[in-house]
């Protein structure tokens, strides 16, 4: 009998439609599938192998295979893949100096940024050596679509290029008044027509979840407060906050966050998911970092017992402080007065970076976004007074600081030019200016100590060299570094010129008359010293006394992560965490 509003049924139909509708629920019941139990397990490296922990590590599509960057024995970091049913990882070729890697869609390729070069690779997982897709400057972050095409994060903003190789193209802009902020961490949406990032203003307590469209360019914030967002087929967002793994409902078609983000795991650092349902990540625990003395022959002492979060230092003129970051407690500059081994924090505002002494010892600059995109600041080294802020606008971070204290040389984010070389008069109102402006990628200029010469790094010729211009110009250049260089550094006498080639510190004798005249570059000693090039930062990290020993920054062995976690089935701990919206 057919109903409509105005049946009425008597006991036997009451009884035969609620028979119905019971044997319907207890078929549904039969036919659905069971929920998958979910497996933990811990993958251990195997000893003489160092998880590197801001390398990378991502687990394939299907879940079948997971790719992460470590150093085994001696030798350089680069990436090893481990099927997920197996016991041993198996190094890939060709991949030393690795970065990000990502996998393709299909899970037969695996992107990454090898460093030392500044390219974006990929390579097979049935064999051969790595392809070459195209320069990039840095990376923060890629996604390979659906289309074959990669969207990569730059740091400032998000490009295309074709899975196949070719010139980058942009597909986000920043709006008027963002000039240095970031868009990091693409997640291309399913069907290729979205994208999301991380908008990133220079710390991470301020980074936010945003989706674009890629037909109309469309954005909006979706999350304050969250990075590395990934979107999973349960109909959530999953992002990382401050050490913990967050989830928020998300509707697909009208890209819009549909509830309030919930924790679902804790401790947790790097991290992917794949398409299956799987999760992959390390602690979120910072490596414990020490600063050490090196002679020239490799020989290695402590500079102090004091162990934290070290990132980038500088020796006083006088040899008796050392001005260093550290991002243990915030990123912030503190001053390690080495005679009597004691650190004072001097920065208290912001996120605060890459110190610098003037020539008199008596004030620190460095970079900071306080008052918003990354300047220049300078403050008394004793503590005293107010930062002084000696730029404004576009993102400047110090580099380097003349003779006489009235010129800064500065390293400039671009979106067009991508890093440049620029500097500023102190004593006077005119403009800063670029001194190095070009299609390439330029940074770490270094002055000498006569302040006649520039040595800076450029990628003009396929990968980064170290090269040498008078200052403040105009002439021509000189290449003194061979096979790759990065992070130049003069001697106090200005005779040599040292810089880094992967984990090798090099040293070229320099003459200079009315011409500059290079020797031949020398290695001095190996080791693995923490490097100015992580997550795409540029600049030299370490410094060289008078007496020709050189500040180097060693991670502790043994404190950063010794295993990869894994979780199988996580989505269904998910769902019942965080139901998703009808």
């Amino acid at each position: 009998m057919p109903l409509t509003p105005h049946t009425k049924l008597g006991p036997f139909e009451i009884l035969s439609l609620l028979g119905a509708i019971l044997a319907g629920v207890a078929v549904r019941s039969l036919t659905r599938p069971a929920p998958l139990p979910v497996t933990r397990f811990a993958i251990h490296l195997p000893p003489g192998d160092e998880f590197v922990p801001r390398g990378g590590l991502a687990i394939s599509p299907d879940g079948q295979n997971l790719v992460y960057v470590a150093r085994r024995g001696s030798g350089a970091s680069q990436l090893y893949v481990r099927p997920i049913d197996e016991l041993g990882a198996t190094p890939l070729p060709g991949t030393e100096g690795a970065q990000f890697p990502f996998f393709s869609p299909d899970g037969q390729w695996i992107g990454f940024l090898e460093v030392v070069e500044r390219k974006l690779k990929k390579v097979s997982l049935s064999g051969g050596p790595p392809l070459t897709l195209c320069d990039v400057g840095g990376l923060q972050g890629a996604s390979w679509g659906p289309d074959d095409t990669i969207l990569l994060s730059t740091a400032s903003q998000l490009l295309r290029v074709s899975a196949s190789g070719g010139t980058p193209e942009p597909v986000t802009r920043l709006d008027p008044g963002e000039e240095g902020q970031g868009q990091r961490w693409p997640e291309i949406l399913p069907g290729g027509q979205a994208v999301l990032y991380t908008t990133w203003p220079g710390v991470v307590a301020d980074a936010s979840i945003a989706v674009q469209s890629l037909e109309t360019g469309e954005r909006r914030i979706l999350v304050e407060g969250g990075t590395n967002p990934r979107y999973v087929p349960t109909g959530h967002i999953v992002f990382a906050r401050t050490g913990w793994l967050l989830a928020v409902p998300f509707d697909l078609e009208r890209l819009e966050v549909t509830g309030s983000p919930v924790p679902v795991l804790e401790g947790v650092g790097q991290f992917s998911l794949s398409r299956e349902g799987s999760l992959l990540y390390v602690s979120g625990t910072a490596s414990s970092r020490k600063l050490v003395w090196v002679d020239r022959q490799g020989v290695e002492r402590p500079v102090t017992e004091t162990l934290r979060v070290y990132g980038h230092t500088r020796l006083s003129p006088d040899g008796q402080r050392l001005a260093v970051d550290t991002t243990d407690a915030g990123t912030n500059v503190w001053l390690l007065e080495l005679g009597r081994d004691t650190l004072t924090r001097l920065t208290f505002e912001g996120s605060n970076v890459r110190p610098l002494w003037s020539p008199g010892g008596e004030r620190v600059l460095f970079g900071s976004n306080r008052a918003g995109v990354y300047n220049i600041f300078s403050q008394p080294a004793d503590g005293s007074g107010t930062p002084e802020q000696l730029t404004t606008g576009a993102y400047r971070i110090p580099t380097s600081v003349s003779s006489d204290g009235k010129t800064i040389v500065f390293r400039q984010n671009s979106d067009t030019t991508g890093r440049d070389i620029g500097m500023v008069r102190l004593e006077s109102e005119a403009e800063p200016e670029m001194l190095l402006q070009t299609p390439f990628n330029e940074h770490s200029g270094m002055l000498s100590p006569d302040d006649r010469w520039l040595a800076y790094v450029s990628n003009e010729s396929g990968r980064e060299e170290i090269y040498v211009t008078p200052f403040p110009g105009p002439g021509g250049k000189w290449q003194v570094s061979a096979e790759g260089g990065t992070e130049p550094l003069w001697s106090r006498d200005g005779r040599e010129l040292f810089y880094r080639s992967g984990e090798k510190m090099m040293a070229v004798p320099i003459s200079s008359g009315q011409e500059l005249t290079p020797g031949k570059p020398t290695l001095l000693f190996e080791g693995r010293y923490q490097t100015g090039l992580v997550g795409g930062d540029t600049g030299s990290n370490y410094d060289v006394a008078a007496d020709g020993r050189f500040v180097m920054i060693r991670a502790e062995e043994g404190s950063g992560p010794t295993q990869i976690n894994v979780v199988l089935n996580w989505f269904e701990e998910l769902k019942r965490l965080v139901p998703a919206s009808d």
